[in-house]
């Protein structure tokens, strides 16, 4: 298992890229099994997450290929309908091939889909939702652990979501996508990954209404076209950057920048102090002081304030100047961060009941060994080490790398000491 070691204390300054967005891909990918010919998938980025989705296309049938971060995917020749039990263990993603199989097989088996250990997260959503587009389920499996599910053929109805799930309505989209008749989504996710697989769907011929509203309409076609798309730029990434940046202090210029769809990250950053200038795909960040604290910060459903990003920010206000509030109203396990980063010495106190952190700031962080426990807590304790003193081991850093491209050489760019290291390094 590879760790990455960070010594703190470097300033961040220049200028950098930013990457492919993962949660953009991995829907796009599920999607090109619907068209039965070929699609490039530009701007994608070489992460694990996206390297798990495209073996599960080669195990399906279909060919893949990549020239630089171009993906080309030909699915004419995709006829199986069961995705392996042990590629759907690695990511919860997986389970958007659920809707894409449907709409292109009208069958499909897979298994719960596996992923980061940041809440329940459970497909409850998604199987109500395709039941009322005529398809039966069963549960098969030792343990009922794999999901069966067939149709004749896909109805357009109806679907109210409890929750703007954007796994759920990404699935709903997917199946509809080739069914008879029209599917309504009410309390639609608005993220924009939900629109980023719209935009490719009707790139190929798909007829959508609503894309990035909580009404999204979907008008059955018979077939899909070939497609040549560009997906939008990572806004995680972009945003965890930044809140490096604002915890290390420095001047850095981002380019390739989903600037609309940070709104969100940017006020908060800006309210802890951060000097930001902003065009359509620039982000001029600059950060001299401690950070001020945040009264309290909710994660919320987009376009609120991603819950993607919270732990980037608990990392940051550790070392503010007062008492700061995070509330997390999406996954319940999204606080693993805590103990690790009280190891640095982070004053943080946790209320179970309200799944809410107090943030007391200190005006240093310690290096310390500490623990990877999912994708964004990991970047989040590569923030905490940039700013401080001594040397910071991210072990398990390989649930990190399924996100971030390299995100050694992007931070050893911009001047951090930063670069991954075995675990018989350590100490």
């Amino acid at each position: 298992m590879s760790s990455i070691e960070v010594i703190g204390g470097e300033q961040l300054k220049g200028e950098l890229r930013i990457q492919g967005s993962k949660n953009a891909a991995l829907p796009v990918i599920a999607a090109t099994i619907l068209n039965k010919g070929k699609s490039i998938l530009r701007n994608c980025p070489k992460i694990l997450d996206v390297y798990h989705m495209v073996n599960i296309l080669n195990e399906l049938g279909c060919e893949t290929a990549w020239d630089g971060n171009t993906l080309y995917v030909d699915s004419s020749n995709a006829a199986c309908s069961s995705v392996p039990e042990e590629s759907v263990s690695k990511m919860r993603s997986s389970i958007l091939f659920l809707g894409a199989l449907l709409g292109r097989h009208h069958e499909v088996t897979i298994a719960y889909p596996g992923g980061c250990s940041i809440g329940k997260r459970p497909i409850d959503y998604h199987l109500k939702a395709i039941k009322k587009m005529n398809v039966t389920q069963e549960f098969i499996g030792e343990n009922d652990t794999m999901i069966h599910c067939y149709t004749d053929r896909i109805i357009g109805n109806d679907i109210f979501l409890e929750f703007p799930s954007v796994g759920a309505t990404q699935n709903i989209i997917l199946t509809a996508v080739l069914s008879e008749g029209t599917t309504r989504i009410f309390n639609a996710a608005r993220e924009p990954e939900v629109t980023e697989v719209c935009n490719y769907l009707i790139r190929a011929g798909a007829r959508i209404n609503g894309k990035g509203t909580a009404f999204i309409e979907v008008e059955g076609v018979k077939e899909l076209h070939d497609v040549d798309f560009k997906l939008s730029s990572d806004r995680i990434v972009a945003g965890t950057y930044l809140a490096a940046v604002a915890a290390a202090r420095g001047n850095v210029l981002f380019t390739n920048t989903p600037t609309r769809h940070l709104d969100s990250t940017l006020r908060v950053l800006r309210r802890t102090g951060c000097a930001i200038e902003a065009t359509e795909d620039t982000i001029k960040v600059e950060s001299k002081h401690r950070p001020m604290p945040i009264d309290l910060l909710r994660t919320q459903p987009y376009p609120g304030f991603p819950t993607d990003m919270q732990s980037q920010l608990m990392s940051l206000l550790c070392l503010a100047q007062g008492q700061s509030t995070i509330i997390e109203e999406i996954f319940e396990s999204r606080f693993q961060n805590v103990p690790e980063l009280r190891k640095m010495g982070a004053a943080i106190t946790l209320d179970s009941k309200e799944n809410k952190a107090v943030i007391s700031g200190v005006s240093q962080l310690q290096g310390a060994v500490v623990e990877a426990h999912d994708l964004r807590g990991g970047a989040a304790l590569i923030i905490a080490g940039l700013a401080a003193q001594g040397t910071t081991v991210v072990r398990n850093a390989t649930s990190i790398e399924r996100g971030y491209e390299d995100i050694c050489r992007d931070l050893s760019t911009l001047g951090a000491k930063i670069r991954y290291c075995s675990e018989n390094t350590i100490g």
